[in-house]
């Protein structure tokens, strides 16, 4: 069986579009992963803690095997092998950060995963590379991706070329 899931990338030290290239290509070749669909990059503000360079935040879509944990296992995996410290710091900069913001229609809430990410609705540095590539997808509990991204504050973010 394949889910269709929904994940964010971003990152904010080094050469973070080239090392989100990297971490999609690593997520792609990892046995029970497809990469079907990938946003434009975008520059976004940090969020939280303000005092930090600008993020630069992507959105891909994959068909996948794994079931969400392990899906979770691989994506954490994949941010220790490209230098990502999870010191317990929220907010704070990072080499690079995997997010599983949806898994098909499933609704987990428990001690490892909060899917459909619950602040999804709040944050443009999401919406905005989701819009691209899953517009038209309704996240259970929250709506439409299109009427979220509809309802933040977008004026800050921009498309990198």
């Amino acid at each position: 069986m394949s889910v269709a899931a929904l994940i964010g990338l971003g990152g904010n030290l080094g050469d973070v579009r080239v090392r989100l290239e990297a971490a999609i290509d690593a997520l792609g070749a990892v046995p029970g992963i497809a990469v079907t669909a990938r946003s434009r990059f975008y520059r976004t503000p940090p969020w939280g803690n303000v005092d930090q360079p600008d993020f630069v935040n992507a959105a891909i879509a994959v068909d996948t095997s794994l079931d969400a944990h392990a899906l979770l296992d691989a994506m954490l995996s994949i941010e220790r092998a490209f230098g990502r410290v999870r010191d317990g710091e929220r907010w704070g900069p990072r080499t690079l950060d995997l997010d599983l913001l949806a898994y098909g229609a499933a609704v987990i809430r428990d001690e490892r995963l909060d899917v459909p990410h619950p602040r999804i609705p709040e944050r443009a540095f999401v919406l905005l590379p989701l819009a691209d590539i899953a517009a038209q997808a309704t996240l259970p509990g929250m709506g439409r991706v299109a009427d979220l991204l509809a309802r933040v504050n977008v004026a800050e973010c921009r498309v990198l070329d």
